[in-house]
């Protein structure tokens, strides 16, 4: 009987050892993320009719990150005759571009640059670890926020006053929880970096208008656990999380969508889903729309996979991400004019709607 009991217990041992071990060896995989697709060396020629500038910034933490720069399009309709209410993009407000895991910014540079830089001027970013940006761990939103931080700070020194950030899968993830964890700019305070040295004059923050977040799951384990084969896929995902923060020294989980968005309130939230997505069920789509502020619009593209709804409907994609963010943009204006009278008063910000599924 004791030998028994003891070829058990050495048994479960290494079984449970084998497991770390396959744990450790996924979550290596999970913060290793792929630097670029597959298809995007074909990406040249798409890139090079954009124009723009590919610049070079730092993260707040000090990482060198990539990100390629569109100037704001002005239509051939905007003359000085033009009717009063014809969209007029202002040289002080930016878009800020981010990607989801794995890859450069490039494909989704390609597909939103063109519509969204009619807009305002857009600001494509590599996440560390991604594209041209230098080595570090994937995170899922807990570091990648340090680089929203230096893509602000880096547009803050040309002037832009307003940003919104609009983010696909993980960029989603992260836009969010760079709006919670870095403030909307508004209480300088409380949004300022206090790791900064006192000598040093900080950029201009700019302010965070808006955020349009493309399909984004509430939790981590669920956009994980969907790419995983075999029963108990959440579970798994969550042992592969444990491993991920034993070896980062903390949890990517603290920053995860559903646990910050509550924190979003005042700040114009658009949450995008697909209703075929496969790594993100509609199901969990929804309640992540549903712990967010009020005001929230949550919409839902029918028979749209992961990331597919600019693909499944593309006028109606752009038509939504153009009106929430020019609505967020005209509100500031009216709010804090660029120029005007000495002494005018601001106006008020428009009060906020409960939040509705469209």
């Amino acid at each position: 009987m004791i030998r028994r009991l003891t070829v058990a217990s050495l048994a479960a041992a290494a079984s449970a050892m084998t497991f770390r071990a396959i744990a450790r060896r996924g979550a290596d995989r999970l913060l290793a993320a792929p630097r670029t697709l597959p298809g995007e060396a074909a990406l040249g020629p798409a890139l090079d009719a954009l124009g723009g500038e590919v610049v070079r910034l730092r993260s707040r933490d000090g990482l060198r990150l990539a990100a390629r720069s569109l100037a704001a399009e002005i239509p051939a309709e905007v003359l000085p005759d033009a009717p009063a209410d014809t969209w007029r993009a202002d040289p002080h407000e930016a878009i800020v571009l981010l990607h989801g895991w794995s890859g450069s910014s490039a494909p989704d540079l390609v597909e939103y640059g063109p519509f969204l830089r009619r807009t305002a001027a857009v600001l494509a970013l590599d996440s560390r670890g991604h594209g041209g940006s230098d080595d570090a761990p994937t995170t899922f939103g807990l570091r990648e926020v340090e680089d929203v931080a230096g893509a602000l700070a880096w547009l803050g020194e040309r002037g832009i006053e307003r940003v919104a950030l609009v983010g696909m899968s993980m960029g989603g993830g992260t836009a969010i929880a760079a709006v919670a964890l870095l403030g909307d700019g508004t209480m300088l305070g409380s949004d300022a970096d206090l790791t900064a040295p006192a000598h040093v004059a900080p950029p201009r923050r700019p302010r965070i208008v808006a955020v349009v977040a493309d399909s984004v799951a509430p939790e981590l384990a669920v956009s994980i656990g969907s790419r995983l084969r075999g029963p108990g896929r959440r579970l798994v995902a969550g042992r592969l999380l444990d491993a991920a923060a034993r070896t980062l020294g903390e949890d990517p989980r603290e920053t995860e969508p559903g646990r910050v968005v509550g924190l979003l309130e005042g700040t114009p939230l658009l949450l995008i889903s697909g209703e075929a997505d496969s790594t993100v069920p509609i199901a969990d789509a929804r309640r992540l729309a549903a712990a967010a502020p009020a005001g929230t619009v949550h919409w839902v593209v029918p028979a749209a996979e992961h990331s597919g709804a600019h693909g499944t409907d593309p006028v109606g994609y752009e038509t939504r991400v153009t009106d929430h963010l020019r609505a967020a943009f005209a509100s500031l204006r009216r709010a804090r004019p660029i120029i005007g009278p000495p002494g005018q008063p601001s106006a008020d910000l428009p009060d906020v709607a409960s939040s509705v599924e469209d």
